[in-house]
């Protein structure tokens, strides 16, 4: 009997020190919501029409900018909204894994691999999973097959996803739809897209009620990208993706958690109108460091991928890049429509790893000048020509205030009526840690105490 009892003694201590290991609030639930591409300075003209943000930011916190990751790029800053480190430790340089390619030829990037190979750090995701609340996503990024998200609405969604089989049994969306949202010809228009995305986020939170939703729009960043931001139809897209939070606000208070329940609203990147392409591939083809078939470079010494308004040079073979560095950078600091040529080993001023400690780290990073955008292609002679059916892009370097994001916060723990100058995208996942009585392992940005309510 004395050895049974201590045996129960011993279960229910361990029990105990199990359960006193975990952190987090399970009645506490937090929303953050990317709208891609919103730059600061539209959020800041007076008549953009955006009811829904505005009610929230006056109810709430907000910024008049937000600084973004370097490289100013889609996965690359939603990485950093969910670890609060700077690409150099969470990894995270493209849309996608940067594989390179054996012998002479290009790299590639692979967008769907899995999250354990892209991220090299411990995400808020991953924080709260550990510590016993419930995660979901809707269109979030770089979280393929993560094993740390509860429900999972992806950007491709699949028919065995028990989400989805949820929403076709609820008649929310039908079979066809999620056929409509895969890539190919039958693909439909991202207002379509993003419809779908925000239907799911609202059925996920109203059936689920997840401690940690991520939920992702595209469109604005489709519409800027085609059309410039600050243009009829961008301002058309932020209405758009207002009315979108407006009906997963609707869905919250539906739901009888609003008072348990913060929403974060932040973005990726700002964004930059550009006119005129530059083509780093076709000066590498002029120089006889690459040869292409067609519009796409298929043997190289060095070569060039670019993303928008910057770009990474890399030199194929190791062993010549004292050779070739040197007169790479001299080439492109001679090339027009290039604003700055940087060397890789410098990336940590940037935030950025350097090629020793990331393989999809640039030897050389490129920016453009205004109005400037890079371009893949290497068909033909010309290095620059105008845009077309282009209008705007990203990837400049994040001191350009044309890149400055939006942030709110807005709903349970968070003051009413503050304005910050300025914050950095790093603050976003030590605050939202904080809000859920979590705590992240490292972190480069800091909690923003002056905009949370005093714990009594």
């Amino acid at each position: 009997m004395k050895f049974c009892a201590l045996v129960l003694l011993g279960i229910v201590i361990v029990h105990g020190l199990t359960s006193c290991s975990k952190s987090g609030n399970k009645d506490r639930h937090v929303i953050l919501i990317s709208l891609d591409g919103f730059p600061a300075w539209m959020w800041n003209d007076p008549s953009l029409q955006v009811p829904n943000l505005r009610k929230l930011a006056a109810e709430g916190a907000s910024t008049k900018a937000m600084t973004v990751s370097n490289p100013s790029i889609t996965w690359i800053n939603h990485t950093t909204l969910v670890t609060g480190v700077e690409p150099r430790k969470h990894g995270v340089l493209f849309n996608g894994l940067l594989v390179r390619q054996d012998g002479n030829k290009p790299a590639k990037i692979e967008p769907w691999v899995d999250k354990s190979k892209l991220v090299h750090v411990p995400t808020l995701y991953d924080i709260a999973h550990q510590n016993g609340l419930t995660t979901a996503e809707s269109d979030w990024v770089a979280v393929t097959r993560p094993g740390t998200i509860t429900w999972s609405f992806a950007e491709l969604p699949e028919a065995e996803s028990p989400v989805v089989k949820e929403m076709i049994a609820a008649g929310t969306i039908t079979p066809e739809h999620i056929e409509w949202m895969q890539m190919g010809p039958q693909r439909k228009s991202v207002t379509f897209l993003d419809n779908m995305w925000t239907k799911a986020a609202i059925h996920i939170f109203k059936t689920h009620k997840p401690n940690l939703l991520m939920f992702h729009t595209l469109n604005t960043d489709a519409t800027h990208h085609t059309y410039g931001p600050g243009t009829m139809a961008s301002h058309t897209a932020l209405a758009y993706a207002d009315k979108l939070v407006g009906d997963l606000i609707q869905a919250v208070d539906e739901s009888g958690l609003r008072d348990r329940t913060t929403f974060i609203i932040a973005t990726d990147h700002g964004f930059k109108k550009v006119s005129t392409y530059v083509y780093p591939n076709v000066v590498l083809k002029k120089a006889g460091l690459a040869t292409a078939l067609g519009p796409t470079i298929n043997k190289c010494d060095a070569f060039c991928m670019t993303q928008g308004g910057m770009a990474f040079v890399y030199v194929n073979d190791p062993a010549r890049k004292a050779e070739l560095l040197p007169k790479l950078k001299a080439m492109f600091e001679q090339t027009e429509g290039v604003d700055r040529v940087i060397d890789g080993k410098d990336g940590h001023t940037l935030g950025m790893p350097t090629p020793e400690e990331n393989q999809g780290m640039g030897d050389l990073v490129l920016y453009a000048k205004d109005g400037h955008a890079f371009n893949n292609a290497a068909a033909g002679d010309a290095v620059t020509a105008p845009t077309t059916n282009y209008g705007g892009t990203h990837g400049f370097f994040n001191g350009d205030p044309d890149l400055d994001g939006i942030f709110i916060a807005s709903g349970r723990g968070i003051k009413q009526g503050i304005v910050l100058e300025r914050m950095a995208n790093l603050d976003v996942a030590p605050t939202i840690a904080k809000l859920m009585d979590l705590k992240l392992p490292q972190q480069d940005g800091r909690v923003l105490e002056e905009i949370l309510v005093p714990v009594k």
